[in-house]
This record gives C-alpha cells, sequence and structure tokens, in this order.
C-alpha cells in the first residue's frame, strides 16, 4: 500500500510538473517569454504560485521543460536497449542524436524561440547535465563499474552541452545586444562533440 501512495504521488508530482511547463511554453509562445509572470503561469496550470516554486526556479526552466521533459530518460533506455554487441559509443550517440533532433513540429516554432533568447537558451543548455544521472546507472549495470560510469556519463553530458552551444551561440559582433544565430547542423555538432570519448566508452565496455 506505501509503494502504491508512493508511486500515484510521483505521479500527481510529474502531473503538476507536465501542467506548469506547459501552460509556461503555451503563455510565452503566444504574449513573448518576456511578458509572462510566474503568477500567470501558476493561474493557467490551477496551481498556486507558492507550488510553482517547488518544480521550477526560474520562468525560463518552466518554458524549456515543456520541450525537454523525459528526454535523458529516454536516451538512457534507448542505450540500455541497444544489443550488447553494438558498440557503447555508437549507442550513446545514436540515442543522442534522435533524441536531441527528432522534434515534433508544435515544437519548431518553441525551439527558434527558446535558441533565439539568451535566458531561455543558458536554461536549455543547462538540460543537458539531467543526461547524466540516468546514464549512469545504464553504464554502471553495463560496465559493472560506478566510478568509471560516471566519468563517462558526466563527459556524454558535458559534450552534448559544447555541441549545443556550438549550434546556438551569440552572433558574431552581436554579444551586447544578447542576438543568437543558430547556424549549421545539431546532429552534426553532437556527433563530433561525442567523437572523442569514443575510445573510452569502447574500452570501458570491452
Amino acid at each position: 500500500m506505501t509503494t502504491r501512495r508512493t508511486g500515484l504521488r510521483e505521479q500527481k508530482k510529474q502531473a503538476t510538473r507536465d501542467a506548469l511547463s506547459a501552460a509556461a511554453l503555451r503563455l510565452a509562445l503566444a504574449h513573448g517569454p518576456d511578458q509572462v509572470r510566474v503568477d500567470d503561469i501558476a493561474e493557467a496550470a490551477g496551481v498556486a504560485p507558492r507550488t510553482y516554486n517547488n518544480y521550477f526556479a526560474s520562468r525560463e526552466q518552466a518554458i524549456v521543460a515543456a520541450i525537454s521533459a523525459g528526454r535523458e530518460a529516454r536516451v538512457a533506455a534507448t542505450v540500455a536497449g541497444r544489443p550488447a554487441g553494438v558498440p557503447l559509443s555508437e549507442a550513446i550517440t545514436d540515442a543522442v542524436v534522435t533524441e536531441y533532433t527528432e522534434t515534433a513540429d508544435d515544437r519548431r516554432e518553441a525551439l527558434l524561440m527558446i535558441t533565439t533568447r539568451p535566458a531561455l537558451r543558458q536554461a536549455y543548455l543547462d538540460t543537458a547535465a539531467a543526461i547524466e544521472s540516468p546514464l549512469t546507472g545504464v553504464l554502471r549495470d553495463r560496465l559493472g563499474d560506478g566510478a568509471t560510469a560516471r566519468v563517462l556519463a558526466a563527459s556524454v553530458a558535458a559534450a552534448v552541452r559544447v555541441a549545443l552551444d556550438r549550434w546556438a551561440r551569440p552572433a558574431d559582433g552581436a554579444a551586447a545586444g544578447g542576438l543568437v544565430l543558430v547556424r549549421g547542423s545539431l546532429p552534426d555538432e553532437l556527433r563530433a562533440a561525442l567523437a572523442p570519448l569514443a575510445p573510452a566508452l569502447d574500452a570501458a565496455s570491452g
């Protein structure tokens, strides 16, 4: 019974988080992110403003969560589901590229907004850190070495952040205005950033 109550509690918390992030994104797209207040998000999601603060530290986090939620868990699950004979570097690279580049049509406008607003862009870059924990668990199971798993997972998270940063970077000569220019191919940036990790990943998996 305790396990069931805990499960229901977690489901309710996740539903509240999802409602808040969906409301934040909807309001940001409709009125512009700078016009969105925490009180507006909370009201649109049907919760009290103080409840909002239990889930997000800023409106930028809430907006970005609408398109990034669950991505780190899907990356880890995809890696875990690959056959043992597939090189670890290939499994991780394919999972990361798929999750970060297969964007539904209704999310493209949101991604454009996020990558062209400095504060939102920073929050988006910060989401890369969330890869580390679930991927550590998968690598620990596969490698049998917790320390190595943590180092490799942290390295993957750092590489993803570097790729995202290179893909959506401040335009030349536009730093003062905070302009952001999305350039190049995100899949190419991700593969290039992860490539130096391939020897360590494959050596660790034997």
